[in-house]
């Protein structure tokens, strides 16, 4: 295990490097720093570099905080050279095409942290697929994977939160439990890595359908508290029965990653997916929802990728279907929430 300077309790710091500054990296980025750490952060975007070198502000994502002492960089190169903790705040989408370019400027001495869940190419999650192409590589480095209830505005602005660091080797959780933690970021250690992962990408899809029934209370009468609700529990019942046979620990379903991630993802007005859902809630395409979108909405891919995983292994998932249908232009919000609310 890679020996890293622990900090949070005024002994030292770690120096962090966070890949990827959208809103969840930002926020990170700025609560690390408030608690003495070293953090650079890495970003394709120049509109961004440009806002946190000149102003300490990332005008795009997090408007209203103040990052003092950030370093932003677009060269990756810059953070692997003087990061020992590597974040890797990227969407779900792009992190494996990013890896490539991070595996030649990786150390033995790094500990990766991944923050994008979900399914990826063949028939593996996200944080497999990075696994395996260290294991190509012949590098040994630990990798682990942070999820649970954690809405990235309240976090920069210094709101409780806590979450979960697991690891199939849980000395590695642990050990960055103890060095991540804040005053403001409670973390625990968990050693299902595949459970908070597929929990961590299935509330997207269930933040999706509960953020329709806002869209339709906006235009109509049919939404509600009462139809939220039911969504809600139609979609948790469906990732208690799906993601253990997907390789998920049972008991994963009732933390932070599991019912606790979903609640807040499903229900805060800051959720960027149960924003995406009320936006085809009022009946606009998805392309036009995704063209209004800053932020990435990670629901449309995993309920696209959760489908076509349960195709492949004949598994009924009629809460996804629904959602997918919703997404391919073949359902109309209110036709979905019915066709869910119905499921028995």
């Amino acid at each position: 295990m890679t020996e890293w300077v622990e900090a949070g309790d005024g002994e030292g710091m770690a120096h962090i490097g966070i890949l990827g500054l959208g809103n969840w990296g930002t926020a990170l980025a700025n609560l690390w720093l408030k608690d003495g750490h070293n953090v650079i952060g890495w970003t394709i975007e120049e509109e961004v570099h440009h806002s946190i070198t000149m102003e300490s502000i990332n005008k795009k994502y997090l408007p209203d905080i103040v990052l003092e002492g950030l370093t932003s960089t677009m060269h990756i190169e810059d953070v692997m050279a003087v990061s020992e903790i590597i974040i890797l705040a990227l969407p779900s989408s792009v992190i494996l095409k990013v890896f490539e370019d991070v595996l030649p400027h990786i150390r033995p001495s790094h500990v990766l942290l991944d923050l994008a869940k979900g399914l990826a190419p063949g028939k593996r999650l996200i944080s497999e697929a990075l696994q395996s192409r260290l294991n190509e590589e012949s590098k040994g480095n630990a990798i682990a994977v942070l999820t649970g209830p954690t809405i990235a505005p309240e976090v920069a602005s210094g709101t409780l939160t806590t979450a979960l660091v697991a690891s199939h080797d849980r000395s590695v959780a642990e050990r960055l439990v103890t060095t991540l933690s804040a005053p403001t970021l409670i973390l625990h250690p968990a050693n299902d890595p595949i459970g908070a992962e597929l929990w961590g990408a299935f509330k997207n899809v269930v933040a999706l359908a509960c953020g329709l029934v806002d869209g339709l209370k906006m235009v109509g009468t049919l939404g509600g508290d009462n139809l939220k609700a039911a969504i809600f529990t139609a979609g948790f019942r469906e990732g208690c029965l799906l993601l253990p046979q997907l390789g998920a620990k049972g008991e994963t379903a009732f933390g932070p990653a599991g019912l606790g991630d979903l609640f807040v993802t499903a229900t805060s007005p800051h959720g960027r997916n149960r924003r995406m859902g009320e936006k085809l809630g009022t009946g606009i395409t998805l392309q036009q929802a995704l063209d209004e979108m800053v932020m990435v909405a990670e629901g449309v891919r995993a309920a696209r990728m959760f489908t076509d995983r349960g195709n492949e292994m004949g598994l009924e998932i009629p809460f996804v279907k629904a959602v997918n249908t919703l997404l391919d232009g073949d359902l109309l919000p209110d036709d979905c929430v019915k066709r869910i609310v119905s499921l028995s």
